[in-house]
């Protein structure tokens, strides 16, 4: 998942010389818009392909070095797209590269960071241990916790805080959130808060302000960023103020979107009115079950469709030769829902195993 300077969306594909794929999304150098990508890491190389029908079109767009590269994840340069990676080359060239889940993410950026310091055995094996010791408590959700920090009586009061001789007006240290976690029984101890506080800034819902917070989230690394201290300041990202604007956007919020997300992934659809095929982030939620899916190009963390999965119907289509309905010369790995009222989404997957896991994860929930 690489991005140069701007966003753009990607895909990475294991192979018998890969060491991992998935699809992403990645910025551009020149036009500054956000792309689909499919990637393939090698080695010391990052390789990324367009897009077409939902498969990679060779040969690779481009290729990204990795030996002297320094890695940057989470990334927050950019408020509205919390799961980024930057990658810094020997060159000075920044590539940003979206993923389309925190794990997702996490992963790439640890496969990524070993194929950096691959001949340094003592670095890699450092990562290893670093990826095993930052989990996020099971069952958690993070909109409600967040809802809870909000509440008037009962949650977080932010206030102006002093750093370094400059005033910052509605802020909270963040030891203080720390204690509010364990007060209301969110986390066990220090280190679970710490971590859950993590995930809360990762996706956004809070932001690092002031000298020390921020140096925490520059160092790069891939431990917890978060720091239980009197003196690091954090606020509340605006993202979240943003997403309850309106009565609509509110019902939108906390009905449809507030299903715990049990998968996430690129996926190529058909449109409903012109036919054509575009690459889109898909996440499927349960309680309530709903399919919602993003236009990886967009800025907005807003999905552009989504539907019920409450009495659909989901099976794979044959890949021996163009099914009814799908338009174009687009073959392989598809399937199709079908919803309540009778409309008809028809989806491509990058592989029969992918496939396979997708109809098995919407069939549990309708």
């Amino acid at each position: 998942m690489l991005i140069p300077a701007k966003p753009k969306a990607w895909c990475l594909e294991a192979g018998p010389e890969a060491s991992g794929s998935h699809t992403l999304s990645c910025k551009g150098h020149i036009v500054h818009n956000w792309k689909a990508r499919w990637f393939i890491l090698r080695q010391n190389t990052l390789l990324y392909y367009k897009l077409q029908g939902g498969r990679k079109v060779t040969p690779p767009k481009g290729r990204i070095l990795l030996d002297g590269c320094t890695i940057t994840c989470p990334c927050l340069e950019y408020e509205n797209r919390p799961l980024l990676i930057k990658l810094k080359t020997q060159t000075s060239t920044e590539y940003f590269l979206e993923a389309c889940s925190r794990e997702e993410r996490d992963a790439w950026a640890f496969e990524i960071t070993g194929a950096i310091h691959a001949g340094q055995p003592g670095k890699v094996q450092q990562l290893h241990i670093l990826k095993n010791s930052f989990k996020l408590p099971p069952h958690i959700s993070l909109h409600r916790i967040v809802d809870k920090m909000h509440d008037s009586s009962s949650g977080i009061r932010p206030s102006p805080n002093m750093e370094q001789g400059s005033t910052y007006k509605k802020t909270f240290i963040g030891s203080s959130l720390v204690d509010w976690l364990i007060s209301n029984s969110f986390s066990a101890n220090r280190l679970e808060a710490v971590t859950l506080a993590s995930m809360l800034m990762e996706e956004n819902f809070l932001k690092p302000v002031g000298v020390r917070s921020m140096g925490a989230i520059r160092s790069g690394d891939l431990a917890e960023q978060f720091l239980d201290d009197s003196t690091a300041l954090y606020t509340f990202a605006e993202s979240y103020k943003k997403k309850i604007s309106s009565k609509e956007e509110i019902n939108l919020s906390t009905v449809e979107l507030s299903g715990t997300v049990v998968k996430q992934g690129y996926l190529a659809k058909q449109g409903h009115k012109r036919k054509n095929w575009k690459v889109r982030r898909f996440v499927l939620r349960k309680d309530p079950a709903f399919l919602h899916y993003y236009d990886p190009s967009k800025e907005e963390n807003r999905p552009v469709g989504g539907f019920s999965l409450r009495g659909s119907l989901v099976s794979a289509l044959e890949d021996n030769g163009v099914p009814t309905g799908v338009k174009g010369n687009v073959q392989g790995n598809l399937f199709k829902v079908i919803t309540k009222d009778d409309t008809h989404y028809y989806i491509q997957a990058s592989s029969k195993a992918e496939r396979a896991e997708w109809i098995e994860a919407i069939k549990k929930l309708t």
